[in-house]
């Protein structure tokens, strides 16, 4: 039976002290039992930081990436092992800003999510397609060829550990929104491509989330959707209020 999962994406927000301040917050207002996954990625700098803030708590901790190499001549970046060393099992692989900025292609990411994989790592996978796209009908055909180039050589064993994320790019941060149908009938195509390329109960298993400004004011609405299983938040998981009001949205 797949998960309710609302998880917080900080980005390249929060020093040292800003994040033990948020990370006190949400510790403080949460409920003992919430009725969904909670996870937290901060920068690498804080990882560790938030492990031990949060090892009591229901709260997992999960990177905002990690390179696909064992170790070796890659300065600046940060290996699977290591995360694993300071208590981060979950990594989020494919974001659009990964993809955008850093150049993170299908292929890389393929490479990233069997690394991960490999050493027994939970990932959450994003994907989603820009505004355009959309516009000429081809957001369907845009999230296949991204799931099928970076996420379906792996066995169906190891979807066990895998959480999707769809973020349609043109609503990050951007205030606008895919609307609570527009997710459902993107989340209800995934489902089905993934029945189609492995099997149903793969399918009916795996958790979709929904990213793309998701607010207290519409998690809702998006969540009481039959396909849609939570939400990879941005700037909202930045303020402990807003975040936890997302997560008991369900």
């Amino acid at each position: 039976m797949r998960k309710n999962i609302v998880a917080g994406n900080w980005k390249m927000n929060n020093d040292l002290a800003e994040t033990q301040e948020l990370l006190g917050q949400l510790k403080m207002q949460m409920v003992k039992e919430p009725k969904a996954t909670v996870m937290v990625a901060p920068s690498f700098t804080n990882l560790y930081t938030a492990f031990e803030n949060l090892k009591d708590t229901p709260v997992k901790v999960a990177a905002q990436n990690m390179h696909q190499s064992k170790n070796g001549a890659f300065t600046g970046e940060v290996s699977a092992a290591m995360l694993k060393s300071i208590g981060v099992n979950t990594v989020i692989l494919g974001h659009s800003e990964r993809r955008a900025h850093f150049h993170e292609t299908n292929e890389i990411l393929k490479e990233k999510v069997d690394a991960a994989l490999e050493n027994g790592m939970e990932v959450i996978f994003c994907f989603g397609e820009e505004l355009e796209d959309r516009k000429s009908d081809k957001h369907f055909d845009v999230v296949e060829k991204q799931l099928k180039e970076s996420l379906y050589q792996i066995s169906a064993e190891a979807w066990k550990n895998i959480i999707l994320a769809y973020e349609p790019v043109w609503a990050i941060g951007t205030g606008e929104t895919a609307s609570p149908e527009q997710a459902q009938e993107m989340h209800a195509f995934i489902r089905k491509n993934i029945a189609d390329n492995f099997n149903a109960d793969i399918a009916e298993n795996v958790s979709i989330l929904y990213g793309g400004s998701v607010k207290p004011n519409n998690a809702k609405e998006i969540f009481a959707k039959k396909d849609v299983d939570g939400g990879l938040i941005g700037g909202a998981s930045l303020k402990a209020v807003d975040f936890l009001e997302i997560v008991n949205s369900f």
